[in-house]
C-alpha cells in the first residue's frame, strides 16, 4: 500500500475514470525504500519511505493534477507541496509495543527496491478495494 491520495470525500466511481486514464499513459515507476519512521501522533504507525526521486515526485504531481482537473478535492496532506511518500508495515501498534516494532523494522536489509505497478483505490478497515489499473501496459520492466 502506497498513499498518494486520501479517502475524504472521494467518490470511487469518479476517481476511477480519472486513474484509469491517468495510469494507461504511465509506466511502472522504480521505487527504491530506503528508510523506515513513524509520525509525530498518537496512531503509532510504523512505515517505510521511498527515496523522493523526481520520477516519484513528478508522477504525485501529475495524479494530483489529473485528480483536480475532475473537480475532485485532494487533502493538504497529499498535495505535491506537502506530500510524504510512505508505505505502511505496522498500524495502531500499542504505545507499549512500538519499541520492539522499531526493532523488527531494523532488521530489514534496506533499501528494498522494485517497481510499482499499478494503482488502485482500497478502503479499510475494513479491507475493500474498489479498483486496481496496472501502469502502462504494466509488464516486468
Amino acid at each position: 500500500m502506497f498513499w498518494l491520495v486520501g479517502k475524504s470525500a472521494l467518490n470511487p466511481a469518479r476517481l476511477e475514470s480519472v486513474v484509469k486514464s491517468f495510469v494507461s499513459k504511465q509506466e511502472p515507476l522504480p521505487l527504491s525504500f530506503s528508510s523506515f519512521g513513524t509520525f509525530p501522533n498518537e496512531k503509532n504507525h510504523l512505515f517505510l519511505a521511498p527515496a523522493p526521486t523526481i520520477a516519484l515526485l513528478q508522477f504525485q504531481a501529475q495524479l494530483c493534477e489529473a485528480i483536480k482537473k475532475e473537480g475532485i478535492e485532494i487533502g493538504e496532506e497529499f498535495k505535491a507541496d506537502a506530500w510524504i511518500p510512505y508505505c505502511a508495515v505496522a498500524q495502531q501498534v500499542p504505545k507499549t509495543r512500538m519499541a520492539e516494532a522499531f526493532c523488527v523494522v531494523r532488521e530489514l536489509k534496506l533499501p528494498v527496491s522494485g517497481y510499482a505497478m499499478d494503482i488502485g483505490l482500497v478502503e479499510f478497515s475494513p479491507v475493500r478495494e474498489h479498483f486496481s489499473f496496472g501502469l502502462g501496459n504494466a509488464v516486468e520492466p
